[in-house]
C-alpha cells in the first residue's frame, strides 16, 4: 500500500473515532424530554412547581402537554411523561379514550410514565377510568378524602438504591393521595415498594391506622416502558424534589 493511502485510512480511522465520540458526549449532554400534562380546569399547580427544578441545569427539557396534544400523538417527541396532582378521573375525562389510549402506547413502547398523586390515581388498575399500566389499586377507596397535612415515608432497601442513599426518611407533603396496595391483574406485572407511609392523616371519618404501611412510592414495567407512581407531593416548593428528578430518570431508562 502507497503511503499516501495509509495516511488518508489513518486520517478516516481518526475522523470517524472522533466523530463517535462527538456523538457518544452529545447524547450523555441530551436532556430527558419531560412533557408535564395540563389542562385549563385540572385544579393543580403541580405542572408550575415540577418546571422549576426540571430545567437543562439539572439534566431535563420540560414542555407543557395538553390533553390535545396527547390524543394527536405529541407524546413521540418525549422520553417521559408526567401526570401531576389534581383529580384522576379529572385527568381521564379530559384526556377522552383517545388520549388515554396514547398515553397506554407511548409507555408499552418504551416510554416513562410518573404519576403524583392524582397521577398515581390514574396510573392504577382500580377505576374504571383508570390507565392500567401498574397493578395496583386503592385501599380504603371510600376514605379517598382523608386530609391534607405533612407525614412521614419510610424508603425500603430497594427504595434507598434507587431514589438516593443519604436519607431513608423523608417529611413530605399528602394531599388525598391513594394508600396503594397490590391488585391481582393477570396480564400486569407486579410492583416494586420504594417507600411507605410511616405516619397518617385520618381526616373526614377516615379510619385510623389505615394510612400506616401502605406504599407511597411504587415502581413496575409496562411493556417495554417504565412507571413510577408517588401518592405525596415531592415536588412541592420545599419537598425533596431528588425523589421526582431520580423518578423521571429512572422512567426515561437513564439511570
Amino acid at each position: 500500500m502507497r503511503p499516501v493511502s495509509q495516511f488518508l485510512l489513518i486520517v478516516l480511522f481518526v475522523s470517524v473515532c472522533s466523530s463517535l465520540q462527538s456523538a457518544v458526549i452529545a447524547d450523555e449532554e441530551t436532556p430527558v424530554r419531560v412533557a408535564i400534562f395540563n389542562f385549563p380546569k385540572s385544579g393543580s399547580k403541580g405542572h408550575e412547581n415540577l418546571q422549576r427544578f426540571l430545567i437543562p441545569e439539572n439534566g431535563f427539557q420540560s414542555t407543557i402537554i395538553s390533553p390535545e396534544e396527547i390524543q394527536d400523538g405529541q407524546l413521540k417527541n418525549f422520553d417521559v411523561v408526567i401526570m401531576p396532582g389534581g383529580s384522576g378521573s379529572g385527568q381521564a375525562k379530559a384526556l377522552k379514550p383517545e388520549g388515554r389510549a396514547a398515553v397506554r402506547t407511548f409507555v408499552k413502547n418504551g416510554g416513562g410514565y410518573v404519576g403524583i398523586c392524582a397521577g398515581a390515581y390514574l396510573a392504577s388498575s382500580h377505576y374504571s377510568w383508570s390507565l392500567d399500566i401498574i397493578n395496583a389499586r386503592v385501599w380504603d377507596r371510600a376514605h379517598w378524602k382523608r386530609g391534607k397535612s405533612n407525614v412521614t415515608i419510610q424508603l425500603t432497601p430497594a427504595g434507598s438504591e434507587v431514589l438516593g442513599k443519604t436519607k431513608s426518611k423523608y417529611n413530605i407533603y399528602y394531599s388525598n393521595g391513594p394508600l396503594l396496595v397490590p391488585d391481582n391483574q393477570p396480564d400486569l406485572p407486579g410492583y416494586q415498594v420504594l417507600a411507605s407511609f410511616e405516619s397518617e392523616v385520618a381526616n373526614n371519618g377516615a379510619p385510623a391506622e389505615a394510612m400506616t404501611g401502605t406504599h407511597a412510592i411504587i415502581r413496575s414495567r409496562f411493556g417495554s416502558g417504565r412507571v413510577i407512581c408517588f401518592s405525596p407531593h415531592a415536588e412541592t416548593k420545599n419537598g425533596p424534589h431528588s425523589l421526582i428528578a431520580i423518578g423521571v430518570y429512572w422512567a426515561a431508562n437513564q439511570e
